[in-house]
């Protein structure tokens, strides 16, 4: 039996184990998955005490993804688009492979489950920290018309602009910036939701919008999406979908076999539903 873990701070609330399970059961690979809570300052030491112990492989999750960027020994093209690493595969002698699946997640939620291609498109992406840059390469990938970078320190957006500008049509900014362009998506990469709270972004960049999607995954409609809504957005998501399709891209990268996702989305949602308060 090969052993995974998630390794985060805080870890409880991680769905991961939950995900994997259902695709081991799925695809009748026998693995061992469990979350780890690493201590803030203990995160290295972490991973090479679950490696030396037999582990195979390790989804990262918040607040270590760009430090797992450092511990990697090579990278994907997207984790070193991204500069942050929320996949470990464990290779031959002490060869860390670091991928980030979390852009290639948002892009299959949106253009397989959500049938909503990206081409053509012109997309809005509030927020400018690791959430954001996570996806940034995999959106340009499937090449808008425009990505449009909000953030409340425009500095931050810029600089995500100067290095994604090779890649596609992108540029970044305040939000007041972009008051007067019209978006057909408006993607929530901020932490604003954690808090219950509402990105700073002007009530005129959501009038033409057809999609609203929030990178957190809820019970219920967040603030972001409830404010959307509130503007004449019909089509709202969040991220639990997102979760699963980054999920199985990692189980694709450890044992070549794509899991199918509709099913286990479903069953998330239901097993989130069933922990609400």
């Amino acid at each position: 039996m090969e052993n995974y873990a998630v390794v985060g701070n805080p870890i409880a609330h991680s769905r991961s184990p939950f995900i994997h399970a259902q695709f081991a059961q799925q695809t009748g690979v026998n693995i061992r998955y469990t979350a780890l809570l690493a201590p803030l300052d203990a995160f290295e030491s972490t991973v090479i005490t679950f490696r030396k112990n037999g582990g195979t492989g390790m989804n990262i999750t918040v607040p270590f993804k760009f430090e797992a960027y450092s511990l990697a020994t090579r990278w994907t093209e997207r984790a070193q688009a991204a500069r942050a690493v929320n996949t470990f595969k464990f290779e031959q002698e002490n060869g860390i492979l670091g991928d980030n699946t979390d852009g290639i997640g948002l892009v299959r939620d949106i253009e397989t489950n959500l049938n909503f291609p990206l081409a053509n498109k012109h997309i809005l992406l509030m927020g400018a920290g690791g959430a954001a840059s996570g996806v940034i390469l995999p959106l340009l990938q499937q090449q808008p018309n425009l990505l449009a970078i909000a953030n409340r320190t425009s500095s931050k957006a810029i600089a995500l602009q100067q290095q994604f500008a090779t890649h596609g049509t992108i540029l970044g900014g305040h939000y007041q910036d972009f008051v007067g362009q019209s978006f057909d998506l408006i993607i929530n990469a901020t932490s604003a939701s954690l808090h219950n709270a509402l990105p700073p972004a002007p009530a005129e960049l959501f009038r033409n919008a057809t999609l609203a999607y929030d990178m957190l995954y809820s019970t219920k409609l967040t603030p972001f999406l409830e404010f959307a809504q509130s503007q004449g957005i019909t089509k709202l998501a969040d991220g639990t979908g997102m979760l699963v399709e980054q999920a199985a891209e990692s189980f694709l990268l450890w044992h070549n076999i794509r899991p199918t996702t509709q099913d286990v989305i479903q069953k998330l949602k239901a097993e989130l539903s069933s922990h609400a308060v």
